[in-house]
């Protein structure tokens, strides 16, 4: 009898870490998820059938509200092509919203509603430096549009880089939780609910999850939208250099050229033209027949992107109504394009 007062102890004892984790990350996930939002995008593009031409196409991704006044941290490359963007809540509201800050070298991007619900919940953004290799986190977000979706893991590492942004280094979050399209730019959670990284890709050679994710670090996502209010431009394209600005016949040693332009972005104000047709070029390929930016605000783009950070950063400094100015190849001519940085 005994013994088997014994097993039956031990069983219990041994049944309790199980539960109490389980009730942990269900009580975690009740507090967070009302912060937690779908990010629904339009955006101008090539139609995948090549006689239909341009066509509209929506995207989706996730996001986390982290104000009361309706800001919203997210991946840049949910939204920063996006012409129209629209926020959906736990509650399935859907409301508009417009990019005020983005940073495709960082790849985060800051939202703001235009309309919102009296009461929001946002998201208290926790300290990314005092995490450590095997602490728990948890992720939520829009996984294939499954919205409000739960994974938990752990961070598998941090990953340092050379890049700097904002003034300051990159940092990435590695981690097992399962991330898969319609993630980006949701939330990574601690265990304590605070926002501690931003979504943003995986290494896969299948295309979907294979244990390797990543998310940028909260103090980064922080210092590039918060601080340092990174410039949204409204564009995304391709560095050019060495054989491709061979190709392009570039009178310097590199160039941007220009894939797409979200509508009344600053760069769609300027006057900036998108690709409209698709090319295969070595390995690459592209959107041709747009614009190549050669130069913004008199600085030249240069090889390996080292001077990308530097406009990035003079277009932040910029106030409403100051000017802008960007040299461009276009059909074989460069052209000098002026403008004023929008009111937003």
């Amino acid at each position: 009898m005994r013994s088997l007062a014994w097993v039956v102890v031990a069983a219990a004892a041994a049944s309790v870490p199980v539960s109490a984790p389980a009730q942990q990350v269900s009580a975690l996930f009740r507090k967070v998820s009302p912060s937690v939002v779908l990010v629904r995008t339009l955006e101008r593009g090539l139609s995948p059938v090549p006689a239909a031409g341009m066509t509209t196409i929506p995207g989706l991704g996730s996001g986390v509200l982290i104000s009361t006044d309706g800001q919203i941290m997210t991946a840049a490359h949910v939204v920063q092509t996006a012409d129209r963007v629209a926020i959906q809540f736990v509650d399935g509201k859907v409301y508009p919203a417009h990019v005020v800050a983005s940073s495709l070298r960082a790849d985060v991007a800051l939202l703001q509603l235009d309309q919102f619900p009296v009461a929001l919940s946002p998201a208290h953004i926790g300290n990314s430096d005092s995490l450590d290799t095997g602490d728990e986190i948890i992720v939520v977000g829009a996984p294939y549009g499954l919205d409000h979706s739960l994974t938990v893991g752990h961070i598998s590492g941090r990953i340092p880089s050379d890049g700097i942004v904002s003034g300051g280094p990159m940092e990435m979050l590695q981690t097992d939780a399962a991330i898969n399209m319609g993630n980006s730019g949701g939330p990574m959670f601690n265990m304590n609910g605070e926002v501690v990284g931003i979504v943003s890709r995986i290494l896969t050679q299948s295309g979907g999850f294979e244990g390797l994710g990543f998310a940028i670090s909260s103090n980064v996502a922080k210092r590039v939208l918060l601080t340092s209010k990174s410039f949204w431009t409204g564009i995304d394209g391709v560095l050019l250099q060495d054989t491709l600005a061979q190709v392009f016949n570039l009178p310097q040693a590199a160039g941007f050229l220009v894939q797409q332009v979200a509508a009344r972005s600053p760069a769609a104000l300027l006057g900036l033209k998108a690709g409209t047709m698709r090319a295969k070029i070595g390995d690459e390929d592209l959107l041709v027949g747009g614009d190549v930016v050669l130069s913004v605000g008199g600085i030249a783009i240069t090889r390996n992107g080292g001077s990308l950070e530097q406009i990035q950063s003079h277009l932040s400094t910029l106030r409403a109504g100051d000017s802008i100015t960007v040299s461009v190849l276009r059909a074989g001519k460069v052209m000098r394009l002026a403008g004023v940085r929008p009111q937003r």
